[in-house]
């Protein structure tokens, strides 16, 4: 009667743990989407940039602060192609948009406006994607 008590109870132990990582393992899948940037168009990664620098009411429009242009669209389109060349030729341990966020928000110029960058350009990618 001991051995079968202890046996069910182990039992339940094992299929909790089995499901905590099928849970753990699920959202895993659903956050690291916005990593592979082969998913997304350059012109969703721009229109993503576009609201992480605050959209229609940004001040400087896309955030291109290097070059006065006017066509800051296709300026960002053109460091997202540039730097997609780049990013499959150097041995960067980033995913895509981190390394891009490296390139337009440099962490040498600002440490915490990359780390939002980032996280607000994938925010806005994973927002604005969530059918794909």
């Amino acid at each position: 009667m001991k051995n079968k008590i202890i046996k069910v109870i182990l039992l339940t132990i094992l299929y909790i743990i089995i499901i905590i990582i099928f849970f753990i393992s699920v959202l895993l899948v659903k956050s690291s989407k916005i990593a592979f940037s082969a998913d997304y168009t350059n012109e969703q990664i721009a229109d993503a940039i576009y609201k992480a620098e605050g959209g229609k009411k940004a001040k400087i429009s896309y955030g291109i602060l290097a070059i006065k242009t006017n066509d800051p669209r296709g300026v960002c389109i053109n460091t997202i192609k540039k730097q997609r060349i780049r990013h499959k030729k150097h041995d960067c341990s980033s995913d895509f948009i981190t390394c891009l966020g490296n390139r337009y928000c440099p962490v040498s110029s600002d440490r915490k406006g990359n780390k939002n960058w980032v996280k607000n350009v994938k925010y806005f990618l994973n927002r604005n994607n969530k059918g794909k």
